[in-house]
């Protein structure tokens, strides 16, 4: 399917590569290197799809498009930016974009983008926010930026939403973005930990108790489903739940009422539900474990958090900002150290980003000096120093794999002995190997499997088998 398409961005590199691959698919493609270029070409004809970059010279590229939406509602619209965060997602879903790339794209991805937006028009676009938020997700890496294209996709609606994710990846913060960006942010937000109240008292203390309902129980009590009442409710470790209390949640789903511990009159629950877990969900329905009407009830728009492992290039970003929480929370002001980068990079972070969090602050604690070095920050860690030896050269690889071992004989007793050694320890070196030159090649997966000496499908298979989220570029 051809299109008139019109390509908006200041860099001529871009520019030309992208207007030659939709014209080899067949696009008729106008170019623009700015909103006054743009606004010329658009009295001239109206394209059939609009792709825009954000920074323009002469302003933004996203407020440009909410006017022009507003002007022209069945005008697709695809965002392109290198501020690949959170809010520019959403913004870019705010003014009814068709789609946004964060850069640097696949070429291919975007041709798909156009042909999609071709085939469906979007529906017409919501005000903007004149302020952006501050946003608790932090991070630039092409994982993260599939996390804020879903999260900028149902913060409109109130769809449920399941996160899963290893613990300490930031699972709530995902539902208070999910909060604080959609229509029921000035509702109330609850959060409830399904492991950390007892199973007798899960019940009551969802649905809340009337008054002599159970022993104990002296007055009427509001449960969590009333306290969230117009607003957000956060069901946590979802995986814990017990059965009996899967059943009165899945009922509350299904008619949207529930009563209280003994109560008999209905209560309308107007909360919009987002659960989370750390379990694989799937596995424990097989199991018997969890009921699966409820897991579908609940897996209605599912969001995978990336561990830390698999986002290395956000871990210096999210140092650093914590850094300076600590630094306004009264602690000691730090700086982080390109070396003091290089060894939280090449942490593998079991504790995910929570384990982060503590770690700079225990940086800022007990810090020496104003500016963290990579061998003080090794040792906060109990990492390999990153620092080379006093004779100039380089780190000796060798303590670096006999530091390997030790770490996989104490995670694992009978690595060192059952034949797996040899695949553990290169698949070790392979994925750091590859993700710094993913990084160093800006996320681009053809020019880093040209400097590893693979090609693109062989370098494709290995992030699969290693378990690395695939970017775009």
């Amino acid at each position: 399917m051809s299109a008139r398409v019109l390509m908006v961005d200041d860099d001529a590199a871009i520019r030309t590569v992208v207007a030659a691959a939709l014209r080899r698919a067949g696009h008729e493609v106008r170019t623009a290197a700015s909103l006054a270029e743009l606004d010329r070409a658009l009295a001239a004809a109206v394209p059939d799809v609009l792709i825009t970059d954000v920074v323009l010279p002469d302003g933004d590229g996203i407020e440009r498009a909410a006017a022009l939406r507003q002007e022209r509602p069945e005008l697709p619209v695809i965002i392109l930016s290198a501020r690949n965060t959170l809010s520019t997602a959403v913004k870019a879903a705010e003014v009814g974009a068709f789609d946004y790339l964060p850069k640097p794209f696949d070429l291919a991805t975007l041709d798909a983008a156009v042909r999609a937006a071709l085939a469906r028009r979007p529906a017409a676009p919501s005000s903007v926010s004149e302020v952006e938020p501050e946003l608790p997700l932090i991070g630039r890496s092409p994982a993260m930026q599939e996390v804020y294209r879903l999260i900028a996709r149902v913060v409109g609606n109130d769809l449920t939403v399941l996160v899963t994710g290893e613990s300490g990846t930031g699972k709530e913060l995902v539902a208070r973005a999910l909060h604080e960006l959609g229509a029921r942010a000035h509702g109330p937000f609850v959060a409830l930990n399904m492991a950390a109240i007892p199973r007798e008292l899960i019940e009551a203390e969802l649905f809340g108790h009337e008054r002599g309902a159970f022993t104990g129980a002296q007055a009427r009590m509001a449960g969590r489903f009333e306290q969230a009442h117009g607003g957000t409710l956060f069901l946590d470790e979802i995986g814990d739940m017990p059965m009996e209390a899967q059943t009165r949640l899945l009922r509350v789903l299904q008619s949207g009422e529930f009563t209280s511990v003994g109560g008999a009159r209905p209560i309308r629950a107007d909360v919009r539900i987002v659960a989370a877990t750390n379990r694989d969900l799937q596995a424990q329905v097989r199991a018997g474990l969890f009921r699966e009407d409820l897991f579908y009830r609940l897996n209605v728009v599912p969001i995978a958090l990336p561990p830390l492992r698999q986002r290395r290039t956000d871990v210096p970003l999210l140092a650093r900002h914590f850094l300076d929480r600590a630094a306004a929370e009264g602690l000691p002001a730090k700086a982080l150290s390109d070396e003091a980068a290089g060894v939280l990079e090449a942490y593998d972070w079991p504790g995910n980003v929570r384990e982060l969090e503590n770690a700079m602050r225990r940086a800022a604690a007990l810090g020496r000096d104003a500016v963290i070095s990579g061998d003080e920050m090794a040792a906060l860690l109990g990492a390999p120093s990153a620092s080379p030896p006093q004779d100039g050269k380089a780190p000796d690889l060798t303590v670096a794999v006999e530091a390997l071992v030790e770490r996989l004989a104490r995670e694992n007793p009978h690595a060192l002995d059952d034949g797996s050694l040899y695949g553990r320890v290169i698949a070790e070196v392979e994925r750091p190997l590859i993700a710094a030159m993913l990084a160093r090649h800006g996320g681009n997966q053809l020019r880093a499997a040209r400097a590893l000496g693979l090609n693109r499908n062989t370098l494709r298979k290995r992030l699969n088998d290693l378990g690395m989220v695939p970017g775009r570029g």
